[in-house]
């Protein structure tokens, strides 16, 4: 099995595609909002979608259980995964290049580009929850509030993680100036940490879910934490071209993706097993997984004017700390970005 750069285990694509085929379809439980759902009708050949997704994340575990279990296939789509890496940037890419027609990523990751130009369509909501901030158990920090002054480890500057909780602490009313990002190689951040060279760790899981149990660090927030409760954090979005020229396709991809992740939220240990099985993350049991994938809010999945408001709080929180321009509006950009694919 190939690993990527961060020596993460890739799994074989085309075994899992292979294997989508040859899986009977179990019919799920009513997904909430059900009678909203797109019911399609199956007749001629299944439209290809190519899902940039990010590997083995295990909020992006869903999509690749969905496509092995034949949950998309059974609404008449072939979703061809693409591991398009670990950052927002690399799913850009994808998409800008036409490697991948749709994919899922964290709505923080999304905007920037967007706010710019990008023809990019955000259409439904996945999950929220999946960003982890972390302290020793020794150390002072034991809320937002008292991190101020203080060094967080990141993988990045301008990576999810950091523009989350860059916004948590100043919600939390401390000035987001007097915080040191310390950017470190993306599979030792935790070891920033453990060798005194930052305070807190902030990271994605199940990274970060290894490294607070590896180390017994104290969970300080994460994406649910006050401010950011009940938020969506990841969302999917389809190319402009791809989507004008596809729609019904990607109709069927956003039903899809709300049914499998309601059916994720209802057997966290199903998926939790495939991952294994599958992805092979590295010093994880199963039901290790199963309390990650358990802990997310996978029945959290916007669309229409839900979606519209997740984005504009996205973009209210990524003007609030200057990454979006000062005459953007959040409201009119939420609105041009999005689109009502079940109306």
């Amino acid at each position: 099995m190939a690993s990527n750069a961060a020596g993460v285990p890739q799994v074989n694509r085309r075994s899992v595609l292979k294997s989508a085929a040859a899986i009977a379809v179990a019919a799920t439980a009513g997904a909430a909002g059900a009678g909203r759902l797109f019911s399609p009708a199956i007749a001629g050949p299944a439209p290809k979608i190519r899902l940039a997704w990010t590997e083995v994340a295990a909020c992006h575990s869903p999509l690749g259980f969905g496509v092995a279990k034949g949950l998309y296939a059974k609404h008449n789509i072939d979703v061809e995964l693409f591991y398009q890496g670990a950052s927002g940037q690399t799913l850009i890419q994808a998409l800008a290049t036409g490697k991948a027609d749709a994919g899922a990523g964290l709505i923080g990751d999304w905007l920037k580009p967007l706010e710019q130009g990008f023809d990019v369509k955000l259409f439904v909501g996945s999950h929220g929850g999946c960003l982890r901030l972390l302290a020793p158990q020794d150390s002072p920090v034991k809320t937002l509030a008292d991190v101020g002054g203080k060094t967080i480890s990141v993988y990045g500057l301008g990576t999810s993680p950091q523009l989350q909780f860059q916004v948590a602490i100043a919600k939390a009313g401390v000035d987001p100036d007097s915080i040191t990002w310390k950017v470190a190689p993306f599979e030792l951040v935790g070891e920033a940490v453990a060798k005194g060279e930052a305070d807190l760790v902030a990271h994605l899981d199940p990274w970060a879910y290894s490294i607070q149990k590896q180390h017994n660090y104290r969970l300080i927030a994460d994406s649910q934490t006050g401010y950011f409760e009940n938020r969506s954090c990841c969302v999917l979005g389809a190319n402009g071209p791809f989507l004008k020229d596809n729609t019904d396709a990607i109709r069927r991809l956003a039903a899809a993706n709300i049914e499998v992740h309601e059916y994720t939220a209802s057997h966290p240990d199903e998926v939790a097993a495939w991952y294994l099985e599958n992805l092979k993350p590295a010093g994880l049991d199963q039901q290790s997984l199963t309390e990650i994938i358990g802990n997310l809010v996978t029945h959290n999945h916007p669309i229409g004017r839900e979606l519209i408001e997740q984005v504009r709080l996205g973009a209210e929180d990524l003007k609030f700390v200057k990454v979006l321009d000062a005459t953007t509006d959040p409201r009119e950009l939420a609105e041009r970005v999005t689109v009502n694919i079940l109306a």
